[in-house]
Order: C-alpha cells, then structure tokens, then sequence
C-alpha cells in the first residue's frame, strides 16, 4: 500500500493539521516506509512460532504472600486517627464525592 500526496493532504486535513506540500511530501514518504516495513514483516512466515509475552525468557519473583504488619497494636491506630479530621470505629471518615 502507498499513499499519494493528495491522501495524506487529506488525512492531514482529517486530523486537524495543517501541513504544506514539504511536510506532506516528507510525511507521505514515512508513512509509505512504514507501509513497507509492515508487508515485509507480514511476508515472514509465522506459522511455527509461539507467541510470547515479552522478547525475553524473563518471569517476575515472587514474595511470599503472609501478613508482615497486624493491627495488634491499638494504640498505633489510635496515635495515626488523632490527627486525621473524623474517624469512627477504627474507619477514616471522609466527605461524600458522589451524591
């Protein structure tokens, strides 16, 4: 596929920008050098191959997942809900955003 100068004049024009015939001509050749990039990159023949996630065997550790911090302490809730505006029952109030 290859544009012509009037299609990217056009798409140009879709798109709300406005372009003289230099930059549309140095657009229309990048664009039909990535036209050409992409029907060599299909051209490849892909039918053996697995798709993968990322481009390298990578895989991300993992923690444990066990509780490091309890609410034991009480008094550490309390000392954190003295300072903040309302607070009931061990909850931080805050003031309704969505009626």
């Amino acid at each position: 596929m290859t544009l012509t100068l009037p299609e990217v004049k056009r798409i140009a024009r879709l798109a709300r920008l406005e372009v003289n015939d230099a930059e549309a001509e140095t657009a229309r050749q990048q664009l039909n050098g990535i036209f050409s990039l992409i029907e060599a990159m299909q051209a490849v023949d892909t039918s053996g191959v697995e798709p993968m996630a990322h481009a390298q065997d990578v895989f991300q550790r993992l923690r444990e997942d066990a509780v490091t911090h309890t609410d034991a302490d009480a008094r550490q809730r309390a000392l954190f809900q003295s300072v903040a505006p309302e607070a009931e029952a061990g909850l931080y109030l805050v003031p309704r955003v969505i009626e």
